[in-house]
Parts: C-alpha cells; sequence; structure tokens
C-alpha cells in the first residue's frame, strides 16, 4: 500500500483501488451492511472491500491519529478525541499499523492487564480500523481476555459474571404495572446490573414518581443495585435539582456533534449531569453515575454522519461515553432497523463489533440483543448472538418480560434466556446481587433460581414483609 497525492491505493487482482481519505478507506473496509449503502459509502464491490483492508491494514496506527474522519474545527467529538489522546498509552503500539495491531490483540501474552494499560492510547477511530480487519471469531476472542470493572451500589464487569439489566417498561408509565415486571424480574435473578425504566414520555412528574417508586421498592427489600428512569438527561438533572432520588443519569449519545445535537445534548450538558448525579453520593461500592446507549445508524438518520460509515461512528460514540466514567454503556444494536443493519448477519456482526470496541476503549460494555419485527431476522439469532457475547465476556444484558418489549415494540432477550446464559456459561450474578438472591430465596448457593413453588412462596413473602425466610 503507497500514500497517494489525493489519498491511499491497492493494486488487487490486477486493479488499482484508490480511496481518497481514511473515511472513505475505512467505510469500504467495512463489512457490508444497509446503512453504509444507504449513505453511498460502502465498497462498490466484494473485490473493493477486500483490496480496502489490505490498504487498510497497512495502515500506520499514527496515520489514523493524524487525520480525524471529521475535521477537528467543525465538531466538538473530534476535539474531545484528540485532546484527551493518552500519548504515553499510546507507546508502545506506536510504530504498528493497524494489521500490527490485530496481531497484537491477539497474541495470547496480550492479556486484560496489558489490554487496560492501552485502552486511554486508542482513538475511537483505531478501535474501527482494527474491528474491520477482524472474523467474528476474532472479535469474541480478544473481548474475551478484556474487563472493565465498574460499580455504584453492585460492581459490574468481574471475571464469571453476567449482569442483567431489568427493563420493566409500560406504555402508560403505570407504576403499578412497572413494579409488578420489576418484580417478575427480580424473581428471576434479573436487575444486577440496573432497574431501568424507558418512559413513555418525557414529562418530568411521572419521572420524579417512577424514581419514587424504584427507591422504594429498593429500599424496603435492601436490593443493592440501582434505578434508571431513562428520560432525556435535562429532565434528569431537573430531578436532580427537585430532590428526586436518582442513582444514574442516562443519555443516549451519538459519534457526532450534530447527532448529538438532535438528541439534544452536547458534552456540556453530560458534564453537568454527571456532576449532579456525583453531588447525590448515592453510591455504595463505587462512583459511576452514568448511563449511556449507542447503537449505528443513528448519526445516519441524523443526518449528521460526514460521510463517515456508521461502525466508526459507533465507535466515536464511545469515546464520548469514555470520557464521562459511566458505571453502564450498551448498544441497542438492532433497535433503529434494516435501513441501517438489514438482517440477522449484519446485526450479530454489528454485535459484536460494538462490543469489541466498547471493550478495547475501556467501556463496560453491555448489548441489547434486539431486533425490530421489520428486519430479516428472528429470535434464533438473537440466541446466537446472545451465546456470543456471553462468550465474549459481555458485562450486562438486557432482559424484558417475554423477550417483548410492550412499550417500545420490539423484541429483545427474556429473563429465560439471560438465566439460560448463565448456566451454560457458569456465569453468575453480581456479587453484591448475588448474596441478596441468597438471602431472599431467589437463588441458591450454585446461582439456580428457585422451582416455580419456592418462587411463588417467595413472592408471597416479599409482598407480604419483604423479609427473607
Amino acid at each position: 500500500m503507497g500514500r497517494a497525492r489525493s489519498g491511499f491505493r491497492h493494486v488487487y487482482d490486477g486493479e488499482t483501488h484508490v480511496f481518497d481519505d481514511l473515511k472513505t478507506l475505512l467505510a469500504c473496509a467495512t463489512p457490508r451492511r444497509s446503512g453504509d449503502e444507504l449513505a453511498g459509502i460502502a465498497a462498490s464491490s466484494a473485490a473493493r472491500r477486500v483490496a480496502a483492508r489490505m490498504a487498510l491494514a497497512d495502515l500506520p496506527l499514527k496515520a489514523v491519529l493524524d487525520e480525524p474522519v471529521i475535521p477537528y474545527e467543525i465538531d466538538e467529538v473530534t476535539r474531545l478525541i484528540c485532546d484527551g489522546h493518552d500519548a504515553a498509552a499510546f507507546a508502545p503500539v506506536a510504530a504498528m499499523t493497524v494489521g500490527d495491531l490485530r496481531e497484537h490483540l491477539l497474541d495470547w501474552s496480550t492479556d486484560a492487564a496489558a489490554l487496560g494499560r492501552l485502552a486511554p492510547g486508542l482513538t475511537p477511530e483505531m478501535a474501527a480500523a482494527v474491528s474491520k480487519l477482524m472474523t467474528n471469531g476474532d472479535l469474541v476472542a480478544v473481548a474475551a481476555k478484556t474487563r472493565v470493572v465498574t460499580g455504584f451500589r453492585s460492581t459490574i464487569g468481574l471475571p464469571g459474571r453476567l449482569a442483567a439489566r431489568l427493563q420493566p417498561n409500560h406504555p402508560t408509565d403505570d407504576p403499578a404495572a412497572i413494579a409488578a415486571a420489576t418484580l417478575d424480574g427480580l424473581l428471576f435473578g434479573m436487575g444486577d446490573a440496573v432497574i431501568g425504566v424507558n418512559p413513555a414520555s418525557d414529562n418530568l412528574g411521572a419521572a420524579i414518581r417512577l424514581l419514587e417508586m424504584l427507591d422504594e421498592m429498593r429500599q424496603r427489600f435492601d436490593i443493592p443495585t440501582q434505578s434508571c428512569v431513562l428520560a432525556h438527561v435535562t429532565t434528569s438533572i431537573a430531578a436532580i435539582e427537585k430532590g428526586a432520588p436518582v442513582d444514574l443519569v442516562f443519555q443516549s449519545i451519538a459519534g457526532t456533534q450534530g447527532a448529538n445535537s438532535g438528541f439534544g445534548v452536547d458534552l456540556g450538558i453530560l458534564a453537568e449531569a454527571r456532576a449532579a448525579a456525583l453531588s447525590l453520593n448515592r453510591g455504595t461500592v463505587g462512583s459511576n453515575v452514568m448511563y449511556f446507549e449507542t447503537g449505528q445508524g443513528s448519526a445516519l438518520s441524523a443526518d449528521a454522519h460526514h460521510g463517515v460509515d456508521q461502525q466508526t461512528l459507533e465507535a466515536r460514540a464511545q469515546g464520548v461515553a469514555r470520557a464521562f466514567s459511566p458505571l453502564l454503556v450498551n448498544s441497542v444494536v438492532g433497535f433503529i432497523g434494516p435501513e441501517y443493519l438489514y438482517d440477522s448477519k449484519e446485526i450479530i456482526r454489528a454485535g459484536l463489533e460494538d462490543h469489541f470496541t466498547g471493550k478495547l476503549l475501556g467501556l463496560p460494555m453491555g448489548i441489547d440483543v434486539c431486533y425490530t419485527n421489520h428486519a430479516e431476522a428472528d429470535q434464533d439469532d438473537m440466541d446466537t448472538l446472545a451465546l456470543l457475547l456471553a462468550a465474549a465476556g459481555v458485562n450486562f444484558l438486557i432482559a424484558v418480560p417475554g423477550a417483548d418489549d410492550i412499550m417500545l415494540n420490539y423484541q429483545s432477550l427474556s429473563h429465560h434466556d439471560l438465566l439460560r446464559l448463565r448456566h451454560l456459561h457458569g456465569l453468575r450474578p453480581a456479587p453484591e446481587f448475588e448474596a441478596w438472591l441468597v438471602r431472599m430465596g431467589l437463588g441458591d448457593a450454585a446461582g439456580r433460581v428457585p422451582p416455580l413453588g419456592a418462587g411463588a412462596s417467595a413472592v408471597q413473602r416479599l409482598i407480604a414483609t419483604g423479609e427473607a425466610a
């Protein structure tokens, strides 16, 4: 590969392929997906995609650092990435190409400690670039040895653990219905990552009512977890100002300033929210107070992608998250729809990419293993992705009653699916939460949920007294 006057080039099978700039090279090297084709930036042929990957493999990492895919002057996310780069952490790999980095990451001697030290030295674009050279198995293998541990009331990301976000959504934000769905999830051992409700509206009063209900339940049963009403960040700030019991502040984020503006946020608002949440000092085992969601295609849907492929922009969104030390980050991988990830093959690949790049950048990654009903995917495909992510050491997954979210109208994983993953892979809930399950008679020392009869009696004890047997 040589650098042409106007870009990059590679000769493949007798044909010279020219890529005008880094963002074009990254887009053409990306595995096929509908969003990049919709944007008109995908490789025009399989041969061009191979040529782009070969050119990318020979590209020095310093060249990725030196050429922002979105100009520094017009985008605050680019400025955050460039200004926050840790040159000392980058030094051990500074002489490598993207292909060298792939080999380094896959090497057995590059362990969790080495990956942790490297994370601040990698930019999102570097993480995205190396992911494009990896097979699905490579993405699993590297992520599996990468550990990112965070805490609030429960500790998330420890080896041998798989946490779950309990998602008891309701189409009218009925507190009684949400409480019932929460209890149902707790009986299955869900909720150690967070009890997180997507509100049907962004009404401040409704959000406060849900926050108070969830916090009263948590205190009554002494549950070592955290709650979150996934309202807009400004609603959470207003709730804090009114004295509401806010554990985690949530926000959807993207990889460009323009796309974040479409979400109604900027870096300053996120910093304000984090400071407000920290001022409450509600955590007991840690002080990670932010919860972010991302998803490939958000910048494209906002017409704020600047010609950059959606997977690279996803990594840039993760770069935003990294700056705020979150407790949880997850990609809602198949939620945006088939215009961006068309079928199960694209959804599975994207889920593994998002998990890999997030972990590589030092984030506590989870995935909402999900799809919409008009995508070419089904629940068997979600089982496949969930099994791969469990093998990859995902910090947490999202569990929805019956795998069917009745408010957001999409398909995810069920409580039973999370239990199966824990049992198949020998994984356990967060340690504080696991001890609570045993204390309440909702789990045994082996991490198993009791059979239906014992579960029913536990329900009665919870409702009647809130005390364990």
